[in-house]
This record gives C-alpha cells, sequence and structure tokens, in this order.
C-alpha cells in the first residue's frame, strides 16, 4: 500500500487564507489597541507638550496634576466613589447571581419568565434605563443618590452578565460531589460552604470581576441617576466638555492600571488555587 508523502514543514502547507486571515487579526489587534497605546504614550507628555504627537521633554507632570488639589474636577474622590460603588455593585451581583444560579437547577413555575425579566435590561437602551429610574424617583419624590438609584441602575446592567456567567458556571458542575458529602454527613449548610462554594469559586470570582469593570466604568445608566456625586466616568466627561489636557491620558493610563491590576490578582487567586487542588489531589 503506497505511503502518502507528509509534508517535512507543516507551514509549507498552509494556504493562502492563512495568511490573509493573520493578516486581517493584526489589522483588527492594531485598531483595538492602537488607541489605547497612543493614550499611554501621551499620558508622558511634558509639561509644554499637547494633546498631540509629538512628546516635548517626557515627563509625568500630568499624573501629578491628576491628584493636584484646587482641580475643576475633583478626580481623587470621583475615583474612590466609583470603587466603592463598582466594590457594592459586584458583591451584589454576586449573591444574586449565585443565589439564581442554584436555585435553577431545579425547575420551578415561572422560570422562565424570571429569566426574560432579569435579562431584558440588556435590550433595552441604557439612557432610556437610567432616565425610567430617575423618573421612578422623582415620581416617589426620592432623591437620586449614589447607593440608591445608581446602585439599581448600574445591577440591571451587572446583573444579566453575571447570571449568564453563573448559569454557564454551574451547568457544568458534577453533583456527585455534593451527594458524596451527603452521604458523608455534611448537611445542607456544610455542603454549600466546603464543597460547592469552592469549586464554583473560580466562575464566582469571574463575576465579580466582570460586575466591577462594567461599574467601574459605566457612563449611560449613572449619568440620570447619580444625584450630586459624580463616579469618575461623569467627572472625566465633564472635564472632555470644558478642557482637554493630558491630564487626561494619564487618567486614562491610571484607570487601566487599576483594571489590570484587579485581573491579575484574580489570576493570581485563581491559579493558586488550582495548583492547591493539584497538591491536594496527590496528597
Amino acid at each position: 500500500m503506497a505511503r502518502v508523502p507528509v509534508a517535512e514543514n507543516p507551514i509549507d502547507a498552509r494556504p493562502w487564507t492563512f495568511y490573509a486571515l493573520g493578516f486581517l487579526f493584526t489589522l483588527y489587534l492594531l485598531f483595538l489597541y492602537g488607541p489605547m497605546l497612543v493614550i499611554y504614550a501621551l499620558s508622558f507628555q511634558g509639561a509644554n507638550g499637547g494633546v498631540t504627537f509629538p512628546i516635548v521633554e517626557p515627563s509625568l507632570e500630568w499624573f501629578r496634576d491628576v491628584w493636584r488639589p484646587g482641580q475643576m474636577a475633583n478626580i481623587p474622590a470621583a475615583f474612590w466613589r466609583s470603587v466603592t460603588l463598582a466594590g457594592v455593585v459586584s458583591l451584589v451581583t454576586v449573591v444574586i447571581s449565585v443565589a439564581a444560579g442554584l436555585a435553577y437547577r431545579r425547575p420551578f413555575p415561572g422560570a422562565a419568565i424570571v429569566f426574560y425579566l432579569a435579562v431584558s435590561s440588556l435590550v433595552m437602551p441604557s439612557l432610556l434605563v437610567g432616565f425610567g429610574i430617575g423618573l421612578g424617583f422623582q415620581f416617589f419624590g426620592l432623591q437620586p443618590d449614589l447607593f440608591t438609584s445608581a446602585l439599581g441602575a448600574q445591577l440591571t446592567w451587572t446583573l444579566p452578565f453575571g447570571l449568564l456567567t453563573m448559569f454557564a458556571v454551574i451547568n457544568r458542575f458534577n453533583r456527585s460531589w455534593e451527594e458524596a458529602a451527603t452521604d458523608l454527613g455534611a448537611s445542607p449548610l456544610q455542603r454549600l460552604r466546603y464543597v460547592t462554594l469552592p469549586i464554583l469559586l473560580p466562575g464566582i470570582l469571574g463575576v465579580a470581576l466582570s460586575a466591577f469593570t462594567l461599574s467601574y466604568d459605566e457612563y449611560a445608566r449613572t449619568t440620570l441617576t447619580i444625584g450630586a456625586r459624580n463616579t469618575l466616568p461623569l467627572e472625566i466627561y465633564a472635564l472632555i466638555s470644558s478642557q482637554t489636557t493630558p491630564m487626561l491620558f494619564a487618567l486614562g493610563t491610571l484607570t487601566t492600571a487599576v483594571s489590570f491590576l484587579l485581573i491579575a490578582v484574580a489570576l493570581f487567586v485563581v491559579l493558586r488555587m488550582q495548583r492547591r487542588r493539584e497538591w491536594t489531589s496527590r496528597i
């Protein structure tokens, strides 16, 4: 039986479409990350430089300007408001998403209706959602604030993603582990604490991280529900509307660094958990 000749170098066997798609993917990456790289570079513009190239006397002047008191926008206060609000939104999203994911493991009357009502806010324009919540507070004579109307508006954005993520995570959960814990005498609370939640923890961290970043960057749903205390995206928009300096680029670099730091911490925790599981399984 004759043998089919095989190319010595697999790269030689690749069709021209491979290189065409690779070129398109490279263009996509440049389109996606090019503007971010430009902002990072211009954030190191000197005091005499502008918002365009070339970079004149590179320095950290505009990073210091972000924290300098007496600015038109109170960036440090707005930053901590955004972080605090995002933390609360992340916590509420995790609690509701995990509870809903565990509840949906068993069918119950009206499950489909509840699910579609929960995710229906994704198909609504963000400004209309914020406008409706703002009108509702005005109708009932309530004052919009950071942890009331703004919190509710942002939950309409983060909860659907948290629910969809937890449903996908829990669908891959092997319930035989819970059955084994029950056979060993574990109570429902012990089973949840020592078996279910630790196994679901990587997915829970993913929900928390996505909810935090979605809330941290949210503008449209927040602008009509925030009240008198602005978050960081609203302060940035106010600066863009009034003046444009390299301080905005420095601020963008700092906020991106915060996001990357959170991602790095989450990945470190997940990797540490995986190594601990491997070590435990060997024992």
